[in-house]
């Protein structure tokens, strides 16, 4: 590694109940290197060596927190890459040929993902530093061609998986969902795929409501009631799959659904050609949530704000949340 990376500030809460520092996992999108070269720069940012899991796919272990993964995003093809060839017949070679096929057809469109462990939050720099290294190789962001819909992904761990925990942090989502995709400036090829759908008017109106205090199998089965889908900005279904992967299963059937303790925040662009961008304004918009969700008074404020436009016809026809969201903000010190 070169020169010692910077810190990004830390969530008011950077502890887990445990104690231990609350880890965040971070997945980057993009296009214009190989797998190999990419694979070539994270194990020389983050030492140790990279393992051939197929093809399309690479593994690079060393690092305390974990094996980071370098893969081509799509499903199919990867599967095809951990088979092994046959060297001999027409099988083998109409496979060889389907396969190298669709690798050359999607190439242009597909991304590349580099996905790192559960890394301590305190580590968040060093993400930020291998975004510059990847930007100075020649990667290329979902601005770059009209057909890139490339994004960024954090999956931050809750400070706490209780349920009022998992409550707080949805509702204060859903009371800055319009300002975070202001913020975002989510591009138009990535909006057309409906990757993250906005949540349903009537589905806020119930969570955000003073008087909302699910237990926890509510609390899931009303998201699922009106969010059977991974297709959210801030998709729960990994947290309540590692709460009750039975009842998510019941619902869902999207084997790209993992169990683990975190929220999935899938808004934001992937814009790594671009010089200065980086997770450090990503992560400061993520701040204001953080924020708001460990802060019971604001969050109860907000929240009542927000079921009043709601409940207000008229201001929603004519009315703006996202600027009411910003100045309600930035009177509250928040920005």
């Amino acid at each position: 590694m070169s020169e010692q990376p910077s810190r990004l500030p830390l969530p008011p809460r950077p502890l887990r109940a445990d104690g231990e520092p609350r880890r965040i996992g971070v997945e980057i999108e993009f296009g214009g290197l190989s797998v190999d070269e990419i694979t070539e720069l994270v194990a020389d940012q983050f030492g140790g060596d990279s393992e051939t899991i197929g093809r399309y796919e690479r593994q690079i272990s060393g690092d305390p927190a974990g094996p980071w993964s370098v893969e081509l995003d799509f499903t199919l093809l990867k599967e095809l890459g951990r088979r092994e060839r046959d060297s001999e017949g027409l099988a083998a070679t109409v496979e060889s040929l389907a396969e190298e096929t669709l690798r050359q057809l999607s190439e242009p469109v597909v991304p590349v993902e580099v996905v790192s462990p559960p890394l301590p939050m305190s580590r968040l720099g060093e993400v930020e530093q291998l975004i510059g290294r990847l930007r100075e190789a020649g990667a290329r962001g979902t601005g770059d061609e009209l057909i890139y819909v490339f994004g960024m992904q954090l999956n931050p761990e809750l400070p706490d998986t209780d349920v009022d925990t998992a409550r707080q942090y949805l509702q204060a989502f859903l009371c800055l969902e319009d300002w975070l995709r202001e913020r975002a400036q989510v591009d138009l090829a990535r909006r057309l795929t409906l990757f993250a759908d906005p949540f349903p008017k009537n589905y806020i109106r119930t969570c955000i409501d003073p008087g909302y205090t699910p237990n926890r199998d509510r609390l899931i089965d009303d998201y699922l009631q009106e969010n059977p889908t991974r297709n959210r900005a801030l998709d729960m279904l990994p947290l309540f799959t590692h709460w009750d992967a039975q009842r998510v299963q019941d619902k869902v059937d999207d084997r790209r659904v993992k169990a683990r303790p975190t929220l999935h925040y899938r808004l934001p662009n992937c814009e790594i050609d671009k010089p200065g961008w980086g997770l450090a304004t990503i992560w400061a918009d993520w701040l204001v949530l953080e924020r708001l969700a460990t802060d019971a008074v604001q969050l109860g404020a907000i929240c009542r704000h927000y079921a009043t436009f709601l409940d207000r016809p008229l201001a929603r026809l004519s009315g703006n949340w996202l600027q009411e969201c910003e100045k309600w903000l930035r009177t509250e010190g928040l920005l």
